[in-house]
């Protein structure tokens, strides 16, 4: 069983910026296949970003591709998601998600290769 705790979110004005953390337990943390989604109102759950285990390629959703960046350290059993020039459409609760998995390009945009989900983190972008 893995558990995953998010922090991070927040309140901030259109064009800045936020780091959201999502420390993992439970599992060795290199092996593992991490990645970001995100449920604004009203809407499904969407891919965000992700980054495989091992080497660590980055997938990105076109929507955030060039404005935010997924990271992990290893060590620290953590991953990251900076997110830059926020749009008020990047409201959302954003959730950190992990899988054993090792996530082909298609695999890592679904939500159902992911075994393992933290319980969210609020970011309220206002314009």
């Amino acid at each position: 069983q893995v558990q995953m705790v998010e922090s991070g979110g927040g309140l901030v004005q259109a064009g800045g910026s936020l780091r959201l953390s999502c420390a993992a337990s439970g599992r060795t943390f290199s092996s593992l296949s991490m990645g970001w989604f995100r449920q604004a109102p009203g809407k499904e759950r969407e891919f965000v970003a992700a980054m495989r285990r091992g080497a660590g390629s980055a997938y990105y959703a076109d929507s955030v591709k060039g404005r935010f960046t997924i990271s992990r350290d290893n060590a620290k059993n953590t991953v990251y998601l900076q997110m830059n020039s926020l749009k008020p459409e990047d409201t959302a609760v954003y959730y950190c998600a992990a899988t054993t998995n090792f996530l082909t390009t298609a695999q890592a945009m679904g939500i159902a290769w992911y075994d393992y989900w933290g319980q969210g983190t609020q970011v309220t972008v206002a314009s």
